[in-house]
């Protein structure tokens, strides 16, 4: 399908996305409520540091990352991969590989017209975060300021992009599910959802600053609350840039593999 046609199809795929997240609305709430748990370690690590900062981190520093953390991993979640799961297993994908338009294209123009639900919720979070004291622990560089926007929107593409590769594995077996538990249980550890990278023991750290995970949640939050030179702005933004386009690159390697044996075998 050309670019221009897709294009013409988008508000089209983003009404739909607003109606089944209308449609679905208990099902969205329900995977608002489960990404709660920076609210966990927030009471953890702001008791820890009340009567000295632990490792750099004063509270208003635990308080403006766990909080900034809620707000990130809100409006960069996805669930895709459950969802191209479910059409393989109940046979719905092959009505979905007759459509004219890639089914990437397709998957994330739904999760993108969440996004702004997923704004109601944030909010409230956002005014809490502005008048706590962690306030006084965010950013005020114009440079972080400006490239917030971008940056949330490469985290949501690079999410966008492993869960689709995820889901596609379900072509292959039915063992997605066990996938999608170890993906989870990397991501909170390596991505600075449980606690900030800074935090992890040296050698996992320095792991975790290279890997894809920092760049779907922490890159945003750092962002957002730490100073930081131009260097390192930059090879955030580089970052981000580079895992995105990588993601996407195995994410339809995958796809097309997998739709050739879901063909191979009367799919």
């Amino acid at each position: 399908m050309s670019a221009a046609r897709t294009l013409r199809a988008l508000p089209t795929l983003l009404r739909i996305g607003v109606a089944e997240t209308v449609a679905y609305r208990a099902e969205f709430l329900v995977w608002i409520l489960t990404t709660t748990l920076p609210l966990v370690m927030l009471g953890l690590w702001t008791s820890v540091a009340s009567e000295a900062p632990f490792r750099g981190y004063t509270s208003a520093a635990f308080v403006a990352y766990y909080l900034s953390n809620l707000i990130v991993r809100n409006l960069t979640g996805s669930w895709v991969a459950w969802q191209i799961s479910e059409e393989i297993r109940l046979g719905a994908m092959s009505m979905r590989l007759l459509r004219p338009l890639h089914p990437y294209v397709a998957f994330a123009a739904s999760h993108l017209a969440a996004i702004p639900f997923r704004s109601v919720v944030v909010l409230p979070i956002a005014i809490v975060l502005l008048v706590s004291s962690g306030a006084s622990a965010l950013t005020t560089e114009p440079l972080q300021l400006g490239l917030l926007v971008p940056s949330r929107a490469l985290a949501w593409i690079i999410t966008c992009n492993r869960l689709f590769m995820i889901g596609a594995v379900a072509f292959f077996g039915t063992k997605t599910m066990a996938l999608m538990n170890l993906y989870f249980a990397l991501f909170s550890l390596l991505s600075g959802y449980l606690l900030p990278i800074p935090l992890l023991p040296r050698a996992i750290g320095w792991f975790a600053e290279w890997l894809p995970f920092r760049f779907m949640l922490s890159a945003p939050i750092e962002l957002m609350t730490r100073p930081l030179d131009g260097a390192q702005v930059a090879a955030i933004m580089l970052g981000q840039i580079g895992w995105a386009a990588a993601t996407l690159a195995l994410a339809l390697v995958v796809w097309n593999r997998g739709i050739k044996k879901f063909e191979a075998v009367g799919g």
